[in-house]
C-alpha cells in the first residue's frame, strides 16, 4: 500500500486543531498558560458565581451567605456593573472578592490582543468606580480562553485567570435538584462553579441557585469546610 504524505500532513492538522480546542476550552487545561482551578487546602472550599450583578438573585446570595458566614468569589460582568453599582458595592461591603468577567461577556478565544484587553480594562473601570477596589483574577466568559489571555493578564497587572474543578451548570436548568445533584462531589480544595446572573438578560432567574445553596451550605459547614474568597489564594503552577 502506498502512503500518501497528504495523510499525514491531513493528520496533523487535526491533531493541533484539537489540541488547541482542548486548551481553549477544557476547565482543566493549562495550554495557553498557568490557571487556578483547585485550592492546595483541602480543608477549604471557593464558592464561586458568575455573570453578575443580578438584583433579581444577588441580594438572596449575600444574604444565605451572610447566614452561614461563608465568604465568596463573584465574577462581575462590566455593563452588569455599571446598570447596578450599589449592587456590586453591596458585594464587596460584606467582605466578598470581586473578579473580572469581562464587559461584555464575548467568548475570547478568537478575539484579538487589543479586543481582549479592552473586555478586561472596561470592567476593570466599572469595578473600580463601584468599588473603589480593581479586581486580581479574571474569569473567561465560558471558559473559553486564547493564547493571547495570559500574557495580557500578566502585563495588566492581574493575579490570573481563575478557572473551576465543580461545575453546577446551573445554565441547563431551572429546577434546583439537578444543581443539588451535581454539588454531592463537591469537597474540600475545590473552586466550585454557580451563576447568580444571566449574561443574556439583566435580570436572569437564579431562584434554583439559591435553593441548591440552601441545601449545601449548612451541610459543608457541618462537614468542616472552610470558606475562602479567591483574593486570599495566589496563583502556583498546577501539572495536568
Amino acid at each position: 500500500m502506498t502512503l500518501n504524505p497528504a495523510w499525514f500532513g491531513a493528520g496533523g492538522v487535526c491533531a493541533a486543531t484539537g489540541l488547541f480546542s482542548w486548551g481553549a476550552v477544557a476547565a482543566s487545561s493549562q495550554i495557553f498558560g498557568p490557571t487556578l482551578r483547585r485550592l492546595d487546602d483541602a480543608s477549604r472550599m471557593a464558592i464561586t458565581f458568575d455573570d453578575g450583578p443580578n438584583p433579581v438573585v444577588t441580594p438572596e446570595v449575600l444574604e444565605l451567605l451572610d447566614r452561614y458566614q461563608t465568604k465568596a468569589t463573584f465574577f462581575l460582568i462590566g455593563q452588569r456593573v455599571r446598570a447596578f453599582p450599589d449592587l456590586a458595592r453591596e458585594i464587596a461591603s460584606r467582605g466578598h472578592a470581586i473578579g473580572n468577567h469581562t464587559e461584555t461577556h464575548p467568548s475570547l478565544t478568537f478575539l484579538s490582543a487589543s479586543g481582549i484587553t479592552e473586555e478586561l480594562a472596561r470592567c476593570d473601570d466599572a469595578i473600580a468606580a463601584a468599588t473603589g477596589k480593581s479586581p486580581r483574577w479574571m474569569r473567561p466568559p465560558y471558559g473559553y480562553r486564547s493564547p493571547l489571555l495570559d500574557g495580557i493578564v500578566q502585563r495588566r497587572g492581574g493575579a490570573g485567570v481563575a478557572m473551576w474543578n465543580v461545575a453546577a451548570r446551573d445554565w441547563r436548568t431551572n429546577a434546583p435538584k439537578p444543581v443539588i445533584q451535581r454539588l454531592r462531589r463537591a469537597r474540600g480544595g475545590d473552586i466550585v462553579l454557580l451563576h447568580d446572573g444571566d449574561h443574556r438578560v439583566l435580570e436572569g432567574k437564579r431562584g434554583h441557585v439559591v435553593t441548591a445553596l440552601e441545601y449545601w451550605l449548612p451541610r459543608w459547614h457541618d462537614a468542616g469546610i472552610q470558606f475562602v474568597n479567591l483574593d486570599e489564594v495566589q496563583l502556583k503552577t498546577q501539572a495536568g
